[in-house]
């Protein structure tokens, strides 16, 4: 959290010092203190006229590498405008929230804000991107890029910066694939974001920022005298390996958790370690599996593993490495791994399927990351029954679309085995969250059989869209605090502590998914314990636009489903919480005290 000072240099302005104390848990000082705590905070905050801000920090401005941010706002609160430090020091951002928490209109002359273009010297900050390349060039690139000058952009990783970068590409800007297209005659910018080292061509503009996506897994022998020098042992070795320093955690077995290297690490470097039992090790398939490790250790492998496992099972990049007294391997999830032809083997092996909740309906509750996938994909299954084609329109020109509607799940895995054999980036789109009687369990245990790369990006479940369109909060303070999800027994058994009118002893809000078939049924068990005129809902088609829904009390449940002949994708809820507008919170009571506010006595 930055350290801000706010500066009134009247009694004018003293209401607003007020306001942004409170809001951005600022400290309010004299403007005669700024000489003596100028290195003592992160930004300053005048109110008042910008002359006298302008005149109180002269004297100290040395550049803007350590310069802290200044903003200077007007006594009427009308103006709020970035004075220093608009990039590095982050006063362009802070005059955006400033602005919002005021109603003022903000004031930015940085050129690259104002033609929206990026601010290369604070991607490093802003993304966790340590720069590879010449920090003294940074002027320079800067100055060929707020100039329009042709830029070539090098993306080997994926992660929340690069998908920035793509969505956000400036017009002077083209994204190449591989370091060979970077022809000084038709670029004189290069921007490179990856792990990798890359040169760049002789005379030719360029900067490197290095994505820290990389898993490193090692081992150690027992408690190293020459610990120190472990860490920037490994770094060499993967640097002679094309790697350069870009992990974001650090990966052993537990029984070395007190190696002095381990402590090390989480205390003189801030790295995150993370340990695993020889177990959980051992499950993991490396290409360097040694006996002599299993005999000491209870694993084959220590570093790989390790390195795999903490990558979320994603592709070793450099496999096993020998020093001295350790070994090390790197890893890189699937997810921060780039489709593109430098990713894949020739014969297609580095594919990955995306399991992806596609939310209630409206294509436009899908995720942002769920959105982001589907862009990607080169097949896209989707629940046609469930899921509205709509939803995959976003789809990328050349993709394959495919409705799992009419399909058995043998042809389902045939199909999607086929794309992820050819190297392709594969969705299987699944309707609300998957992970809620999304039948996915038999298709992971087909994926994990097979050594196919997954993972499951989670949706928004029809139970939250049923709570938002009734408008309706499902625990109320002090009558019910517990939501159950269930179904009603159909032609899937259910389990016998699980049947509905054993869980309707609690009278919690039940939402029942899948059941309008069997209404009769589900209204007599919930019967025997919610009373008759206990509020219920009946959601059809939640925010498709075709939606309807129906309320009524219990013992007309039955009867609201077969009148309006409902049957798939019907959403029951049951509970006194359906518009329920009684009992409040002490959340935001005056006299209840939490981490962020004092309550007042009694």
């Amino acid at each position: 959290m930055q350290k801000i000072a706010i500066i009134p240099i009247s009694e004018a302005g003293q209401g607003i010092a007020n306001t942004l104390q409170r809001e951005l848990h600022a400290q309010t000082i004299s403007r005669t203190d700024v000489s003596k705590q100028w290195k003592q905070f992160d930004a300053f905050v005048f109110i008042g006229a910008m002359g006298i801000c302008v005149r109180t920090i002269a004297p100290f401005i040395k550049d803007k590498h350590e310069d802290p941010a200044v903003i200077c706002i007007d006594s009427l609160g009308q103006h709020v405008i970035s004075v220093l430090s608009g990039h590095i020091g982050g006063a362009n951002d802070l005059t955006r929230e400033i602005a919002g928490i005021l109603g003022a209109r903000e004031i930015i002359t940085t050129q690259s804000d104002n033609a929206r273009l990026w601010a290369l010297d604070t991607l490093e900050k802003r993304f966790g991107w340590p720069v590879a390349s010449d920090i003294y060039d940074m002027n320079d690139c800067i100055f060929a890029f707020v100039n329009k000058k042709p830029t070539a952009l090098l993306l080997e990783a994926r992660d929340e910066g690069t998908d920035y970068l793509e969505k956000t590409l400036p017009e002077h800007v083209t994204i190449i694939n591989d370091i060979t297209e970077a022809d000084p005659k038709k670029y004189k910018l290069l921007i490179i974001v990856s792990p990798f080292i890359r040169y760049a061509p002789e005379g030719m503009l360029h900067l490197h920022f290095v994505p820290m996506v990389g898993t490193i897994g090692f081992g150690l022998a027992h408690h190293p005298d020459d610990y120190i020098s472990i860490y920037d042992e490994i770094d060499e070795a993967f640097a002679d390996r094309g790697i350069l320093p870009c992990a974001h955690k650090y990966c052993t077995i537990d029984v070395k958790e007190d190696e002095e290297f381990c402590k090390m690490l989480e205390d003189e470097y801030d790295e995150e370690v993370v340990f695993y039992t020889a177990e959980e090790l051992a499950q993991i398939d490396v290409p360097n599996p040694s006996d002599t490790v299993q005999k000491h250790v209870g694993t084959p492998s220590v570093c790989e593993a390790a390195a795999i496992l903490g990558s979320n099972n994603g592709k070793l990049i450099i496999p096993k490495v020998k020093g001295k007294n350790w070994t090390a391997a790197l890893a890189i999830d699937y997810n921060h791994l780039r489709t593109p032809l430098a990713y894949r083997r020739g014969d297609g092996g580095e594919a990955h399927i995306e399991i992806v909740g596609a939310g209630p309906g409206d294509p436009e509750l899908v995720s942002v990351r769920g959105r982001k996938m589907l862009e990607r994909a080169d097949l896209i299954l989707y629940a046609g029954s469930l899921v509205p084609r709509e939803l995959t329109d976003c789809h990328k020109p050349g993709a394959v679309v495919r409705s799992s509607a009419d399909m058995t799940l043998e042809e389902q895995c045939s199909l999607m085995k086929e794309h992820y054999d050819k190297g392709h980036f594969i969705v299987r789109l699944h309707t609300g969250d998957p992970c809620i009687f999304g039948a996915i369990q038999e298709q992971m245990a087909f994926f994990d059989a097979n050594k196919m790369s997954y993972h499951i990006t989670p949706g928004i479940s029809s139970f939250l869209a049923a709570a938002a369109e009734l408008k309706s909060q499902f625990t109320i303070p002090e009558r019910t605090q517990t939501i159950i999800l269930t179904r009603g027994e159909g032609r899937t058994p259910m389990p016998e502590k699980e049947q509905l009118h054993l869980l309707a002893k609690s009278q919690s809000t039940m939402c029942i998914f899948l059941s309008a078939s069997i209404v009769d049924d589900v209204q007599r068990e919930l019967l025997m314990e919610y009373p008759e005129d206990t509020p219920v809902a009946v959601c059809y088609h939640l925010t498709w636009k075709d939606q309807k829904i129906y309320r009524g009390i219990l013992k007309n449940l039955a009867k609201i489903i077969h009148d309006n002949h409902l049957t798939l994708t019907t959403m029951i809820v049951v509970g006194e919480a359906i518009d329920n507008r009684e009992g409040l919170s002490e959340l935001y009571d005056k006299h209840f005290t939490h981490l962020f506010r004092k309550g007042k006595p009694s």
